[in-house]
């Protein structure tokens, strides 16, 4: 039992984050994880087009449709990481918000690192507007499509994020925590990265797709999935470790901690407005 511990407590280290590598450019997991959270909203997607009652929906939208979301996820994730984790920092290196390069001794391929959950979705919501007032569809009933497949896409970010070894969890002494070789203190962490696969991930997942034929209006889904999501983000947060440049903030939350009762405010204004207009 002893080696089995001690095994699983070194998982992280054992483990090497990208498929392959050329010079200084590395294919890692992470990248890939997003390509199989995509391949997953879509089937779990046209699997409801093809058995429920959206029929008026196509392949070939929901094709267009996540293009859409990848660019918007991207450019909100990173653009949301700059502003509520580093501002300070972007605001004096613009460039390196989009340039996956360090040109500080020559050009060096370095990737881009650090997306904000937050960000991509304020991405994706905008996107979805744009590409829904384009397309001319009601937006309440196309993102109650969608967003029940949404937690067991970014399960698979979470993992890669796990394989990163990075937003690792707070100090403990339980014994399922894990060391991570990027803890410059080596010190018993929480996995907070597979608390979130399983509880933001599996567990909201499940719940929303038991719930799926079940809603009452249009947005009815997409309310219950932001406030869940915010709800379960907020406690795992007391597990996970705060950015190391911004700490934590209103005395004892982090920054993800405030964003989600922002959110958890966003979703329940929306059942509640959606209801009213029902």
């Amino acid at each position: 039992m002893e080696s089995f511990i001690n095994a699983w407590q070194n998982l992280p280290a054992n483990i090497t984050p990208y498929l392959f590598s050329i010079g200084s450019f590395q294919l890692r997991y992470y990248s890939l994880m997003y390509l199989v959270g995509f391949a997953l909203v879509y089937l779990l997607t046209i699997y409801r087009i093809k058995n429920e009652n959206y029929a008026t929906y196509t392949a070939e939208t929901v094709q267009d449709y996540l293009v859409w979301a990848m660019l918007g996820l991207i450019l909100g994730g990173r653009f949301g990481y700059a502003l509520f984790y580093n501002f300070g920092y972007y605001f004096r290196h613009p460039l390196e918000i989009i340039l996956p390069f360090d040109f500080s001794q020559g050009i060096k391929f370095v990737g881009i690192s650090g997306m904000s959950y937050h960000g991509g979705l304020i991405g994706i919501v905008i996107v979805t507007l744009l590409f829904c007032r384009k397309r001319k569809i009601n937006v309440w009933n196309f993102i109650d499509l969608i967003c029940p497949s949404i937690p067991l896409g970014y399960t698979f970010g979470r993992i890669g994020n796990f394989i990163n070894g990075e937003l690792y969890g707070r100090v403990t002494t339980v014994p399922w925590g894990m060391y991570f070789p990027l803890d410059s203190t080596q010190r018993l962490r929480h996995p907070s990265q597979i608390y979130e696969a399983l509880f933001e991930g599996i567990v909201l997942f499940i719940l929303l797709w038991l719930i799926r034929k079940k809603k009452h209006f249009d947005g009815f889904l997409v309310g219950i999935y932001i406030c869940g999501y915010g709800f379960v983000r907020f406690f795992i947060e007391f597990f996970r470790e705060p950015d190391y440049q911004l700490g934590f903030v209103l005395s004892f939350m982090s920054m993800g901690q405030v964003l989600c009762l922002l959110m958890i405010a966003a979703g329940t204004a929306i059942l509640i407005w959606r209801k009213n207009a029902a």
